[in-house]
């Protein structure tokens, strides 16, 4: 822990230094991503909107009885949960990923998580136009409470950056954990209430997902501000917030203490 003390200054410094390489590497991530795609960064909003069209049509039958405008409902929960499975999974590699630079020259290792994360928030920023287009269309009404979406994607996104250090300092050494991390996620995606109203599971299921998902925090206050029209409740605010900071703490640590051995293993 004294050791992570110490690095926090360090590691602060280093990321102003390096400010303009995280932004090339998000700009080349965001760039790379629609290469030789006819239509380009509007990817960013058809392929959220068809994903929700198909996701609609099958779970409207078994669902959407109980969920008034099951379209919006379901868009605000698969934006952010596309968010953090998309760049997290992207993090995994970020080491990896790049060992042939790092054996060449010094660079901060964690710049190419920020960079990993950070592409991800971008492409769901633009995913938002997808967003507004279901809610016009569906006649849906928006709020002044959605002004405070940021506060939401701000939550997500340092959550995003410790579970992705997690991840891809434990991938330097153990590489199933690409493999392993693929059937949590399948799982937490059927854990978090996306499709379905958590009214709708077991006392208990509701209550461990409730306290225990960390989606559901942030889905949870997407939801409020988005497709309910209000302000999210203190609990949930504050368990988005404390979750974030820990997992970030965790991300921070973990990495700083192994990525002095990452060259070992690359």
């Amino acid at each position: 822990m004294d050791q992570f003390i110490t690095k926090m200054p360090r590691s602060i410094q280093e990321l102003w230094a390096y400010r303009d390489l995280l932004r090339l590497l998000v700009s080349r991530n965001v760039k790379l991503k629609y290469r030789r795609s006819f239509l380009g960064y509007l990817w960013s909003v058809l392929n959220p909107l068809l994903i929700m069209i198909v996701m609609t049509i099958v779970f409207s039958t078994m669902f959407s009885r109980n969920i008034e405008n099951f379209p919006v409902y379901l868009f605000c929960g698969q934006l952010l949960f596309n968010f953090m499975n998309t760049s997290t999974h992207q993090a995994i590699f970020a080491i990896t990923g790049n060992a042939a630079l790092l054996k060449k020259t010094y660079v901060p290792k964690y710049i190419f998580i920020l960079s990993k994360i950070t592409s991800g928030l971008v492409d769901c920023v633009f995913s938002l136009g997808a967003l507004l287009i279901v809610i016009v269309a569906t006649g849906a009404k928006l709020t002044w409470w959605t002004l405070l979406i940021p506060m939401v994607f701000l939550q997500l996104y340092i959550f995003c950056i410790g579970l992705g250090l997690f991840l891809s300092q434990a991938n330097v050494f153990f590489r199933d954990t690409q493999f392993i991390y693929n059937a949590v996620t399948t799982a937490w995606m059927y854990l978090t209430p996306i499709f379905y109203p958590i009214e709708a599971l077991p006392d208990t299921v509701a209550w461990i997902i409730k306290h225990l998902n960390p989606m559901y925090f942030y889905v949870g206050q997407f939801r409020d501000l988005v497709y309910y029209g209000r302000c999210p409740g203190p609990a949930i605010l504050a368990a988005g917030c404390v979750t974030a900071v820990v997992m970030l703490v965790i991300g921070i640590w973990s990495f700083n203490r192994s990525e002095d051995r990452f060259i070992l293993y690359i």
